[in-house]
């Protein structure tokens, strides 16, 4: 199994990000490697030392430093004692290139340079996706794609031999890359749940569920005129939220009103120009699938004189730091965005160390956060 470093451990590996916009690259290099752009740099000169005050060759010290099982307890032993004295400390991207690993693991976000920044989830996700490299001695290459990924970047992603693995986020219903990774011996995990893929191991939030709970709440609270803004419908994340949007007002055996349904797009703007849409069909109450289109939603609704939460409620999801911050702060269902990316590297480290163990599917629960823009704790 996988040694865990230490915690505040960073010997081993430094952050390192790629970021790659199909054909060209973007490169933040935070190591100081000169021979590989996302690999520390191993110091020759100290294993060259080791094996001289060893009386062994370089190549008998770096089978002893890979633990191989052909050299004698003797050497070993003697070589060991060395390393101890020099207090050398073998680099774990060094010895994972010895085994044909490149140490490193790519991460694909289906979504241009401004969404990612104007989406505070994707940076908490990145930072468990980060932590959790660095723990296990990896660094991480991040491309960013549009939902059209370009033929000459899958080549790159699926063929290319600079990566281990890769994990592919906010996965589209119809993914092109999921499929050239399927057809391929490229190990890799999805960020979002998989409907009827047996094949594929995935870790998702419980996006239904989550929704679910957002407007029941609002219908404990005597709601029932209660609209959603919905996320992009090619997305897994924007359908289970509808799907759970559904799901509450069927308990409550209220009808589903199309109009009282829109579409955001999973970003501020959107959510503003969809509570514009949704504003003269009155909703008493407003779900949104994202806290950047709950945001937007609420400039809108403050543009035409409401209030929130007096004349509308309004719920969020995903509880990025903005939400506690609105005016008023804003209801939301927490998912842990971070432990998402944590939880998709430990996946995928499985799958590259044991490949033929079955798939892992891991649904994290959601959490209903009640601040102020509901009007009500919870109930």
């Amino acid at each position: 199994m996988r040694r865990l470093l230490p915690a505040g451990d960073t010997r081993e590996t430094r952050a390192c990000y790629l970021i790659s916009s199909s054909p060209y690259a973007v490169e933040i290099n935070m190591s100081h490697s000169r021979t590989h752009p996302c690999l520390p740099l191993m110091h020759m000169m100290n294993l060259e030392q080791i094996a001289k005050l060893s009386g062994v060759s370089r190549s008998t010290v770096s089978r002893v430093i890979n633990d191989d099982p052909h050299v004698s307890d003797g050497t070993r032993e003697n070589v060991l004692r060395v390393v101890r004295l020099m207090n050398y400390v073998p680099n774990a991207a060094a010895r994972g290139l010895a085994r044909g690993r490149t140490q490193v693991i790519g991460l694909v976000i289906p979504t241009g340079i401004s969404t990612l920044f104007a989406d505070p989830y994707f940076s908490i996700f990145i930072q468990g996706v980060s932590s959790a490299c660095n723990a296990h001695g990896h660094s991480v290459m991040l491309w960013l794609a549009e939902p059209e990924y370009e033929r000459r970047q899958i080549r790159q992603i699926v063929h290319g031999g600079s990566i281990d693995g890769v994990i592919v986020a906010s996965a589209l219903t119809d993914d092109v890359l999921l499929n050239e990774l399927s057809q391929s011996q490229r190990p890799y995990v999805v960020v979002g749940r998989r409907p009827n893929d047996w094949q594929t191991s995935y870790v998702d939030a419980d996006n239904s569920g989550g929704a679910r709970d957002a407007v029941r709440h609002l219908l404990r609270l005597g709601r029932r005129r209660i609209a959603t803004i919905i996320g992009p419908q090619n997305m897994i994340a924007g359908l289970d939220r509808l799907t759970g949007y559904v799901m509450a007002l069927r308990e409550y055996g209220l009808p589903i009103d199309q109009d009282l349904i829109a579409e955001g797009g999973f970003n501020e703007s959107g959510g503003y120009l969809a509570m514009q849409q949704l504003l003269p069909r009155r909703p008493e109450a407003v779900f949104a699938a994202s806290d950047t289109m709950a945001i937007g939603a609420l400039r809108a609704i403050r543009e035409v004189g409401l209030r929130v939460p007096d004349d509308l409620a309004l719920i969020g999801f995903d509880d990025t730091p903005l939400a506690a911050r609105t005016d008023p702060p804003l209801t939301v269902i927490r998912q842990p965005a971070q432990q998402l990316g944590r939880m998709a590297v430990e996946i995928l480290l499985e799958v590259i160390d044991y490949p033929e163990v079955a798939p892992q599917c891991l649904i994290l629960p959601t959490e209903l956060v009640v601040r102020a823009s509901c009007g009500a704790a919870l109930v």
